[in-house]
């Protein structure tokens, strides 16, 4: 899967993943390969990512928006670390 996570500052991250878990709205949920194609808002949480080399990547998110298609996966966040 491709991730993208972009604040209004820059892209904090872009690549290849394995797994992706997100603050949503209504509880933590994760994403897989293959996923069916969403569009959620996201709570103030972190972002889990998971790479290709299996190494885990943690971004502090303050709320945004995830939206999932065809195993891209663009996120347009708040970000904490701005």
């Amino acid at each position: 899967m491709f991730l993208e996570i972009i604040t209004p500052g820059k892209k904090i991250f872009t690549g290849e993943v394995k797994l992706i878990q997100v603050p949503g709205e209504k509880g933590s949920f994760e994403i897989l390969k293959n996923h069916a194609p969403i569009i959620s808002t996201l709570e103030k949480g972190i972002i889990k990512v998971i790479n290709m080399k299996d190494e885990q990547d943690f971004f502090d998110i303050n709320g945004g928006v995830i939206e999932v298609n065809k195993n891209k996966i663009i996120i347009l966040a708040e970000s904490e670390q701005e």
